[in-house]
């Protein structure tokens, strides 16, 4: 009897693959990810280990590491004189300081194989005193070919003069980068000992062999073979890959774990619309375990198929889209063939839904042989749950309640000086698990306080609305297993959105401190020329230009005893902040900035916890013998505006006999993006030509790398935690199709008593925008505070940010997808005619 109830089942399923299909829907997508991940970590880290090396192909043997003493230029030319040694040429960087800035002077040789570099402008220099720049160095420091300037200070033993021979392309531009041949380089700076060797062997040359007489040349110097440096290197960056890929498998997991939930509620309803077969089984003999095994094996068929056509597909793009990447000139590798692993997540498919149909195959089997008796193939689904899970799920409630205490017990206090996140994180990673099988469990309990809420607006307006709302809120174990996988993914996301948010204006406080304008002219040791800063005042190319004085030894007495345990003084500085545009992203720990003035200063963060000073305490500021009085203002959380740890006001400075003369100014690029900011330098060169010791900084790079930086962060994640909202959808579209199915006959029966078409497509598309609606509200009720308590968790000092737009967008998303996810079933539900419809068997 066993093996004809198996035949049954199975071969039922086999003949009709579109349901098994749209049954194992999430099984395939969630098969689809696992294994597309898998190989595009292999097209990431084959296409690092081909194209990101920073050695040059022709390199043969390479002399040199970080571990040991380094090569010296009497190495360089015993080296250079080893019979079969076409080439050599040492890599090393000085530092030069030029009176417009700062150029990393690095050696190459400019030409030939071994060169890194590719001129686009002008010639390679040849001779001493000749250099070639980046484009974007160019920009910023105002160079062009024929250019020349003075190299002064870093690493040069003797000042020199610099002529600009050419501009060329290189890996990477960071707008300070300068290159001369090695001879050059290694004379200028004085310098014995270099970075490395890299040596190329005459063709038809044994490197084996030229290798054995290098390494009697520099006795006891490393030396390695170019491939390895470059496999090395590779490595180094692919083991970055593989630690960005542990972060990816973890978003993965839960998009299966997710998947697993949408197919045990498909199969629920699969299994409700066979009911009076399997009753009929029941009564010609087939007892309650060959139903079960039965429908398991269904399971694990469905599984096979989802996951073979999961795999396949994925192995088609992944290798589709790197030769078409190619083609568009990308240079993009292609993933290998892991057959292995191809089976291992193809197996993992049928595990995965053989467990999750376990459930509904239990529950289905203890259907009664009177159940045959009835006159529909379908019975109604449970409303509630059992004593047992109700229970469990408080049990589980329970515990991330108290795991979310125990979170908020460790969070850091705000003056604490050492914290680790690890066990604050681990509490938070163990409530948020528990919650969300909280929320499994009681889902069904849920569903209806949150749809008396959420479907208030919709039973306004008309039948259809109380329609749609009650064919949710009556069949709620379905509904919130549907809404679970939703708000799991809306949890994720907001808390991801959150986060980031939270993390950019932590990120723009900081560059308030450290960036707080585009450009900053500083001069080493003196003041600034009375001609520079007016003359950046009038340019054209430049707004908002705020010079300031800044003085390192101010100390704070009271009673004449010295406050604080810094002997040498407080930097102090008359910078007015209330001019600078980022004043607004500035965090104040006490009091109000706009309160300095005279006789009133704003504190460091440190500098109050060292000196005992709180707002409204009174202390004196003393330098060289003369004393002010002063109250403090504000106090800002840690640093000051350019690392200054009291702000007082000019005349304070000027009571303090401070000199007059600026010793910095701030200012901003008049226009937007690179072009503004270009004519802004070149206005700044301009200003400062011929002072000397006076340096031009451009900060808005450094404002520019942290935005991106935060902006690459938030994409990554939110692209990761995307997988389980696609999940979602998709079973929010297999639910419904499904659904309407096993509704056949109340479809019929809304058409025959005047339902139009358009009214039954209308009710059951807003039935599945109801799920979105749902799990959208119960996810960002779970979101903002696991957020919350994420964000002081890894004691990052960023204050908790909830960005209502981008959120509110977030749930009118997830809404639209799975209202859309819901529209093709609802089309074809509307197709069949009222009495075809009440004729159907259930």
């Amino acid at each position: 009897m066993r093996a004809t109830v198996l035949r049954t089942q199975t071969s039922a399923a086999a003949r009709r693959p579109g349901r098994l299909i749209l049954t194992g829907l999430a099984i395939l997508v969630a098969s689809f990810v696992v294994f597309g991940t898998v190989l595009v970590q292999q097209i990431t880290e084959r296409t690092v280990r081909d194209n990101l090396s920073g050695t040059p192909a022709a390199t043969d043997l390479v002399i040199g590491d970080s571990d040991h003493p380094p090569p010296t230029v009497a190495d360089l030319e015993r080296v250079r004189a080893v019979p079969g040694v076409a080439e050599a040429v040492s890599r090393v960087s000085i530092g030069v300081s030029i009176g417009e800035g700062y150029l990393n002077l690095q050696a190459d040789p400019g030409t030939g194989p071994l060169t890194t570099v590719r001129v686009v402008e002008g010639s390679y220099p040849d001779a001493p005193g000749e250099i070639a720049v980046t484009p974007r160095t160019a920009e910023r420091l105002g160079l062009s070919v024929g250019a020349t300037t003075s190299g002064t200070g870093g690493e040069l033993t003797t000042p020199a003069r610099l002529t600009v021979t050419g501009l060329v392309d290189t890996a990477a531009d960071a707008g300070y980068d300068a290159y001369a041949p090695d001879s050059v380089v290694t004379s200028w700076g004085r310098l014995t000992a270099l970075e490395r060797v890299d040596v190329r062997v005459a063709p038809g040359t044994s490197t084996e062999a030229v290798r054995q007489q290098v390494v009697a040349a520099v006795v006891g110097q490393p030396i390695r073979t170019g491939a390895e440096v470059r496999q090395a290197e590779a490595n180094a960056a692919a083991e970055e890959v593989g630690r960005l890929f542990i972060l990816v498998g973890i978003f993965v997991s839960i998009a299966v774990v997710a998947a697993a939930l949408v197919v045990t509620s498909t199969f629920r309803i699969v299994f409700a619309q066979r009911m009076r077969q399997l009753a009929l089984l029941r009564a010609v003999g087939a007892d309650r375990g060959a139903l079960v095994g039965a429908l398991t094996a269904e399971g694990a068929l469905t599984g096979l198929v989802a996951g073979v056509v999961g795999v396949a597909s994925a192995l088609a793009l992944g290798y589709a889209l790197p030769a078409i990447l190619r083609v568009s000139g990308m240079a993009v590798s292609s993933p290998g063939l892991p057959l292995a692993t191809a089976g291992v997540v193809v197996i993992g498919a049928v595990v995965v839904t053989v467990l999750a149909v376990l459930a509904p195959a239990l529950s289905a089997a203890r259907v009664s042989p009177l159940e045959a008796l009835r006159t529909a193939s379908t019975t109604s689904g449970r409303r509630g749950i059992g004593v047992l899970r109700l229970v469990f799920g408080l049990l589980l409630a329970v515990g991330a309640v108290l795991a979310a205490v125990g979170t908020v017990s460790q969070l850091p206090e705000p003056d604490q000086s050492t914290y680790d996140p690890a066990m604050p994180l681990l509490l938070l990673v163990g409530s948020g698990g528990l919650a969300f099988f909280a929320l499994v469990a009681l889902g069904p309990l849920l569903v209806r306080p949150v749809l008396a809420v959420v479907g208030w607006p919709l039973r306004q307006l008309g039948p259809l609305g109380r329609m749609s709302v009650g064919g949710i809120g009556g069949a709620p174990r379905r509904a919130a297993a549907v809404s679970v996988v939703v708000a799991l993914g809306v949890t994720l996301i907001s808390g991801v959105v959150i986060g980031g948010a939270s993390l950019q204006v932590l990120a723009d406080r900081e560059v308030a401190l450290s960036a707080p304008t585009d450009f900053e002219v500083t001069s080493n040791g003196g003041t600034l020329p009375g001609a520079l800063v007016t003359q950046a005042k009038t340019a054209d190319a430049l707004a908002r230009v705020v010079p300031y004085r800044r003085v390192g030894d101010v100390t704070l007495t009271r009673g004449g005893d010295q406050l604080g345990d810094v002997e040498s003084g407080y930097p102090t500085s008359d910078l007015d902040v209330a001019a600078l545009p980022t004043i607004r992203d500035l965090d104040v720990a006490q009091g109000v900035l706009a309160d300095r003035g005279p006789g009133r200063i704003v504190l460091a963060g440190w500098v109050a916890r060292d000196a005992g000073l709180h707002v409204g305490d009174t202390a004196t500021l003393t330098l060289g013998g003369r004393t002010v009085d002063v109250r403090v203002a504000a106090i800002l959380p840690a640093e000051g505006p350019l690392h200054a740890g009291i702000l007082v006001d000019r005349g304070d400075l000027d009571r303090l006999g401070v000199p007059t003369a600026y010793t910095g100014l701030l200012a901003d690029a008049a226009g937007a993006d690179e072009d503004g900011r270009t004519a802004g330098v070149r206005a700044l060169r301009q200003a400062i030509a011929g002072s000397d010791g006076v340096g031009l900084a451009v900060l808005a790079d450094e404002r520019d790398r942290n935005d991106a930086l935060v902006r690459t962060l938030v994409w990554i994640a939110v692209g990761l935690v995307s997988l389980t909202v696609l999940i979602a959808v998709v079973g929010v579209g297999s639910t419904t199709a499904l659904s309407v199915v096993e509704r056949i006959r109340e479809s019929g029966l809304l058409r025959a008593i005047g339902l139009s078409r358009t009214g039954l497509r209308t009710m059951l598309t807003v039935e599945s925008g109801l799920y979105g609606v749902i799990g959208a509200t119960i996810g960002l009720l779970l979101g903002v505070p696991y957020a919350w308590l994420a964000v002081h968790a890894l004691g990052i000092n960023a204050p908790l940010t909830v960005p209502v737009l981008p959120l509110a967008g977030l749930f009118v998303t997830l809404v639209v997808l799975t209202a859309l996810a819901g529209v093709l079933p609802a089309r074809r539900a509307s197709r069949v005619s009222p009495v075809a419809a009440l004729g159907a068997d259930g």
